[in-house]
């Protein structure tokens, strides 16, 4: 049986092929996408433009209806791409309130949650 994704679709000029080939991706390669810009502080501590996002990292939203906000960030869906984060919530008819899910390129990390060695290593790492 043929596999379904493939490395060699990425190269491809044609966006449908790009759509498919990060929609098909495994979830190991799919958490690369998660990737997002360091404030200039970051940046010039740890030598490197951009990080993948994690829980309780705190963020500032670039783009979107909830531009501006500051917030800690609650959850993330490596599946769909997706970051929820405390301040971007919307309510419902009923009034429950849900987060608003963002893409991470929308994202700016401002202060990252360094309680995991793996990761510290990781981005010291050049």
């Amino acid at each position: 049986m043929r596999s379904k994704f493939s490395k060699d679709w990425k190269s491809s000029k044609q966006k449908r092929k790009q759509r498919l080939y990060r929609n098909r991706a495994p979830i190991h390669i799919k958490h690369k996408f998660l990737g997002a810009h360091l404030s200039k502080e970051l940046r010039k501590k740890y030598d490197k433009r951009a990080v993948p996002v994690r829980k309780k990292d705190k963020v500032k939203i670039m783009r979107g209806q909830y531009k501006g906000h500051v917030g800690k960030i609650e959850s993330v869906n490596v599946k769909k791409t997706q970051v929820f984060i405390r301040d971007a919530e919307t309510t419902k008819k009923d009034g429950t309130k849900s987060f608003y899910p963002i893409h991470p390129s929308n994202l700016m990390i401002i202060e990252l949650d360094l309680s995991d060695k793996k990761r510290l290593k990781s981005i010291k790492r050049k």
